[in-house]
């Protein structure tokens, strides 16, 4: 009993650590991603990084070897849990296009949620490593690769007429990620206006039914009033 005890304990204790773990590197992330964000990766050190989170820079080095691979973890965060909702969707029982206006409100509101690391991203991707630049990449192929297949399907059971759905992949996953460049919380259009417009351009990509495209706006005012 006690050596069972014991065991739990330390598998308890390890489980602790991990997660102490995982918050330490978050908080680290963070904060660089904001300072990557105001002050570009070129202009931003780990001292600023330790200064911001009021740690030394051997705590900095604790967690990641270098600014580089900080910027990679910030870099990947927002296509790795892009992923995640995509799958999510994509395993909901439903029409190819009830998942496609999912996928495009899901992943809109994930990527406006993490905007400072999306836009971190797009503009300091000349800054990875090759090999980890190469890797967001295919993750993001990835990405185009399941919503074309979705697409594909769609045009199959007659809810699509999409002549190239890997150029209809690559377009609404370009919609979505773009919007971070210009969208303001403070700004003229609210998040939800921005998401319904965004599905309405999507049904037009997808060549959607006049019937869907109504029935689709209507459960998109109804969602948001």
């Amino acid at each position: 009993m006690k050596q069972e005890l014991s065991k739990e304990a330390s598998v308890a204790d390890k489980s602790l650590k991990s997660e102490l773990a995982l918050f330490k590197r978050r908080r680290i992330r963070e904060e660089a991603a904001r300072l990557f964000f105001s002050q570009g990766y070129e202009n931003s050190s780990i001292d600023a990084i330790a200064e911001r989170l009021q740690v030394t820079k051997p705590f900095i080095y604790s967690y990641y070897k270098n600014k580089g691979e900080i910027l990679y973890d910030i870099s990947r965060l927002g296509i790795s849990e892009s992923l995640k909702v995509l799958d999510e969707c994509l395993a909901v029982s439903g029409s190819s296009w009830d998942r496609l206006k999912m996928i495009v409100d899901r992943v809109t509101r994930l990527i406006l949620d993490n905007d400072e690391s999306i836009v971190v991203y797009l503009r300091e991707e000349k800054n990875l490593e090759p090999h980890r630049a190469r890797e967001i990449r295919e993750m993001r192929s990835l990405f185009d690769h399941r919503l074309s297949s979705l697409i594909e399907e769609g045009n199959t059971m007659g809810v699509f007429a999409v002549e190239d759905p890997a150029l209809a992949a690559n377009t609404i996953s370009g919609m979505m990620s773009w919007v971070v460049l210009w969208f303001h919380r403070d700004g003229h259009w609210s998040e939800a206006e921005v998401i319904s417009t965004l599905i309405k351009n999507v049904s037009r990509i997808v060549e959607t039914s006049a019937q869907q495209r109504d029935d689709s706006m209507m459960a998109v005012a109804g969602s948001a009033s």
